[in-house]
């Protein structure tokens, strides 16, 4: 394999975003009468796009609320997306240090499109991604492959010369979908287990470790 490109899922695996998303659903909740949740509950609430988080968050047998939640969750998370988020340590030299070795880049995330575009213009700057996408009306999510492929051929590479960077199954299973090289991270929202589970043709623990595993795949 000549790896020319990779893509790298956005929360859990490029920056640390939890603490804002979990403040803004329970801002959310709270407003409408709810329960919210310890923090931790969120890593399993997230990663599937945020329908997927308000199912998750809103008590069961209350699905009248999904909607209102979701509106509400979506204007406190737009004043607060800044407020604890932040790369993770060591994330901003291994994607520079991958565009230097020529590698074509991109992030595709199952969070709102416009919010993956703002976080990385601030939070990652001067990298040079080649494409940023992020859930999009009429694209289907991940672990569907559509999204993974169109932006594969986007940054001009073949999809078994691309690697795919993420914390959770999803990632994995989009990757296994797409046909591209795999890598999990355990700093982020899941399990190595579940990583291992779902296909991971390598874990990492460290930023250092993920660029040494992709420039390994890419001799």
């Amino acid at each position: 394999m000549h790896l020319r490109a990779v893509l790298f899922d956005l929360d859990g695996t490029l920056v640390d975003s939890l603490g804002d998303i979990a403040w803004a659903m329970n801002r959310a909740l709270a407003h409408h009468g709810l329960p919210i949740h310890p923090e931790p509950a969120y890593l399993r609430f997230v990663g599937e796009g945020v329908k997927q988080l308000v199912r998750r968050a809103v008590p069961e047998g209350r699905e009248d609320m999904h909607a209102p939640v979701l509106a509400t969750y979506h204007a406190e998370y737009d004043g607060h997306l800044f407020d604890r988020t932040q790369p993770y340590p060591g994330v901003h030299a291994m994607l520079t240090a991958l565009a230097e070795d020529g590698v074509r880049l991109g992030v595709l995330s199952n969070k709102s499109d416009d919010f993956v575009k703002r976080l990385v213009a601030r939070l990652l700057p001067g990298v040079g991604f080649a494409a940023v996408y992020g859930e999009r009306v009429g694209v289907p999510r991940k672990p569907d492959p559509t999204a993974a492929l169109a932006l594969a051929e986007e940054l001009g590479a073949r999809p078994e010369d691309c690697g795919f960077v993420g914390d959770t199954p999803i990632d994995m299973d989009t990757a296994s979908a797409a046909g591209m090289f795999s890598v999990g991270v355990t700093w982020g929202f899941r399990t190595e287990a579940e990583l291992r589970a779902h296909g991971a043709r390598a874990v990492v623990s460290t930023a250092e470790g993920l660029l040494a595993a992709l420039r390994t795949a890419r001799s």
